[in-house]
């Protein structure tokens, strides 16, 4: 059975198609989709018939460029609930920690994530965007993924970011120019993945807007509607691991005592998840500490003993590691006292202050 997308992925093509001299509405009826699926929130499709579909206008309107033009059409609104919870994230890098974990509601064959920088440059991270499955991605589809994932950045940022340079593992499609002009930085070509490397800073700042309330909203909506296929015991380790860090151990007995199992079965079931121990509490103790680095003044020997590291050595290693930066520069990075008075100052913070 095809894996699935939404349909909304496809958002602005039958326009775009007829803009190009073809007919958009006829060109999805060939591969059994219905234009008013697209402007769903609802509506799915296999995921193999959308590639077939970008492909196939791509190479009959002789516009190889259509992954890029198609994504410069677009925003969030085509990941539909999960769109709120990334726009609404207090920073970056937990937007990105949002995408990540519930991405498969948009679909499950796509993934992203932060990865160290493919360059080994210090101060920069990679933003990585790839497929689930053993198939690669067609190059249309990795065209518009990542230029929507680029256009999201630039949206949520409000204009240009620090993007270093672009990865690409395919040929290109288009003159190489189409390519520099869309992502305004160098891309380079026939990479082993496709990545945006970006100041490690960036995961860090602030989302101008968020919305703490409405993005717990989404997230409350999103878990109790879609639950992550084959991710059960990973979200429980992860709900776990972010309640008792810096308050009890975070060692794997400790929560799998909580979860009524032994350690070693524990780690059998995050293997078949496609996870460790390891990965879920590094990705927790990165949240924490961002969020604790650039949004509060506390000393970070302090910041070291609430993400549950021994030494503020580790934590250095850590933010480097995770950012690209120390926990010094990253705070200067982005101005944390001063960026926290801003949001303390929000309507929606301060009402939340009263009703508390």
């Amino acid at each position: 059975m095809d894996s699935m997308v939404r349909a909304a992925s496809l958002r602005g093509l039958p326009l775009l198609v007829d803009a190009l001299g073809g007919d958009g509405a006829a060109l999805l009826a060939r591969f059994r989709v219905s234009a008013e699926a697209l402007e769903s929130d609802d509506a799915v499709i296999p995921s193999p018939a959308a590639g077939r579909i970008l492909e196939t206008a791509a190479a009959e309107l002789g516009c190889p460029d259509l992954g890029l033009r198609l994504a410069g059409q677009q925003n969030a609104t085509v990941l539909g609930p999960l769109a709120l919870a990334i726009e609404n994230s207090p920073t970056f890098g937990a937007a990105l920690n949002t995408a990540t974990r519930f991405l498969f509601v948009h679909s499950p064959t796509l993934t992203v994530s932060q990865i160290p920088d493919p360059a080994g440059r210090a101060g920069v991270v990679g933003l990585l965007y790839r497929g689930t499955e053993a198939e690669p991605l067609p190059p249309q589809v990795i065209d518009l993924g990542l230029g929507l994932f680029h256009r999201i950045i630039m949206l949520l940022h409000g204009g240009p970011y620090g993007l270093r340079s672009v990865h690409l593992p395919h040929a290109p499609l288009a003159p190489v120019a189409s390519y520099t002009g869309f992502f305004g930085a160098d891309v380079r070509f026939g990479r082993p993945d496709a990545v945006l490397r970006v100041p490690g800073g960036l995961v860090a700042m602030a989302v101008p807007g968020g919305n703490q309330v409405l993005r717990d909203i989404a997230v409350d909506y999103i878990t109790s509607h879609f639950p992550a296929p084959g991710r059960a015991v990973t979200d429980r380790v992860h709900l776990l691991l972010s309640q008792a860090l810096g308050t009890s151990p975070v060692r794997v007995g400790a929560i799998a005592r909580l979860l009524r199992t032994h350690p070693r079965t524990l780690q059998r079931r995050l293997a078949a998840e496609h996870t460790t121990f390891e990965t879920i509490l590094d990705d927790v103790r990165r949240a924490t500490a961002a969020r604790l680095i650039t949004q509060t003044d506390l000393p970070f020997v302090q910041v070291t003993a609430m993400i549950g590291l021994a030494e503020q050595s580790a934590l250095s290693r850590a933010s480097r590691r995770w950012f690209g930066l120390s926990p010094r520069a990253l705070r200067a990075t982005v101005g944390g006292p001063a960026r926290r008075s801003r949001v303390s100052g929000h309507p929606v913070a301060q009402r939340a202050g009263a009703a508390s």
